[in-house]
């Protein structure tokens, strides 16, 4: 079964729950421990929502898609190639993606996030799923000029790190397969990015055991699993959307 479980405020509290349909049923407890369902509800429209988990760490890979490798001429890596993203990057549901002082490209990245539900340490590829909690709709912003600006580093960690550089939600999906799942972006409702998540140089339950080889992963924690062709710039102004079937639709305008 699938369950969209979201963050929110709601009369000055921080508060989780199921999304069903427009109304909100409020949980207590620990969202991916056991929650404990109320008696009560909201809407949508009585809530101000937040990102649905605060991670420890957001993980984001590079190359991880055949397409993109293809057009960009690059082979596919033998490991996952992967960053991370400072939690200063954060940004809720709704809000604004603010252009950083540097003049550089900005462009969106739209992403599947994959959201660990329990701590796992060099875990088995067979396990890894059973680590994992659900699933969100990301976008991995970057200034890309940033990049290979100095030739003597790269400055992926800068690039991808401003403020406001790391929207995710509206919701965390559980019970979906991440294989049969597509990642579409629009900018000022066109579609820029169409790809499905099974194009994916490591899957899922790959990328989660082997990250976890290298770091212990935490619940809470975010995957992000790279992004396919069609990436773009954005103007002050715009607005990008990320929707992936079975989760939902995550908006942000650019300014």
């Amino acid at each position: 079964m699938i369950q969209r479980w979201l963050r929110f405020q709601h009369q000055g509290q921080v508060c989780f729950g199921t999304l069903e349909g427009e109304k909100i049923r409020i949980f207590e407890g620990d969202m991916m421990v056991d929650p404990i369902p109320t008696d009560h509800s909201t809407t949508m429209n009585d809530v101000k929502l937040l990102t649905p988990v605060v991670p420890g760490k957001v993980i984001a890979l590079w190359n991880n898609f055949h397409a993109l490798g293809r057009k960009l001429e690059l082979p596919p890596p033998k490991e996952p190639l992967y960053l991370i993203k400072s939690s200063n990057s954060y940004l809720n549901p709704g809000e604004t993606i603010r252009k950083p002082r540097d003049e550089g490209k900005v462009v969106y990245e739209g992403e599947l996030g994959v959201i660990i539900g329990k701590t796992c340490s060099d875990v088995a590829e067979e396990d890894a799923l059973d680590h994992v909690f659900g699933y969100t709709c990301a976008n991995d912003v970057t200034v890309a000029d940033i990049i290979q600006r100095d030739p003597t580093f790269p400055q992926w960690a800068r690039a991808k790190g401003f403020d406001t550089f790391c929207p995710f939600g509206p919701v965390v999906a559980t019970g979906l397969d991440p294989a049969m799942l597509v990642v579409r972006t629009m900018l000022n409702s066109e579609v820029r990015q169409d790809y499905p998540v099974n194009d994916m140089v490591f899957p899922v339950q790959k990328l989660v055991s082997m990250i976890s080889r290298d770091m212990t992963l935490y619940p809470g924690d975010m995957i992000l699993c790279g992004t396919s062709v069609g990436v773009g710039s954005m103007k002050p102004g715009s607005i990008v959307e990320v929707e992936i079937g079975g989760i939902g639709k995550l908006r942000n305008r650019f300014e």
